[in-house]
């Protein structure tokens, strides 16, 4: 599913996050940097132990809940992997919705300043960390169409979920938006 928004494109596929032809790829990360399970460690054994050792280096605090720091993107075709800290799902009433719009947001903004024309995004925080699907499409979705209406960047943002019912979530918000 494409979607236009001025001269930028949101696309939705189902499909493997390391497999994606793209600038940049988001990384579910936790907040340690630590790698994991599901598509944190997914992206770590695709790209190779140079990734965790950068990050590592790099950011030896690790990263806030609710931003997003960049490395290169080791093994992947992505240049870069940008690590994104999305909330864990509380009920929604521990600013869990902002902490997401602002993983977003920060990942939009890094794909900016690294020059990055793609940029693929899993569905941030909606594996282990229990954010409601159709909820995490709303907001997610919302942040993308609003940064591209406003920066006119990047080219393609790619949406790659993993499975028919996180796609279908998202499908049917990008179809309303589309509208």
């Amino acid at each position: 599913m494409l979607v236009q928004f001025g001269a930028c494109r949101l696309e939705l596929v189902q499909g493997d996050i390391t497999r994606q032809s793209v600038d940049a790829i988001v990384n579910a990360a936790n907040s340690k940097l630590a790698g994991g399970g599901g598509v944190d460690g997914a992206i770590h054994r695709a790209a190779g132990s140079t990734l965790m050792d950068e990050t590592r280096q790099q950011y030896p605090d690790g990263c806030p809940t609710g931003s997003a720091v960049a490395t290169s993107g080791g093994l992947l075709k992505a240049k870069f992997v940008f690590h994104a800290v999305g909330p864990i799902w509380r009920g929604g009433v521990f600013g869990e919705i902002d902490l997401l719009k602002s993983a977003y947001r920060r990942c939009l903004e890094l794909a900016v300043e690294h020059s990055c024309r793609s940029v693929a995004f899993p569905a941030i925080s909606t594996g282990v960390y229990g954010y409601p699907i159709d909820l995490a499409a709303e907001t997610s979705l919302a942040v993308t169409r609003e940064f591209l209406l406003t920066q006119k960047k990047p080219d393609l943002v790619r949406f790659v979920l993993f499975d028919g019912g996180a796609f279908g979530a998202y499908a049917r918000v990008l179809d309303a938006m589309a509208d």
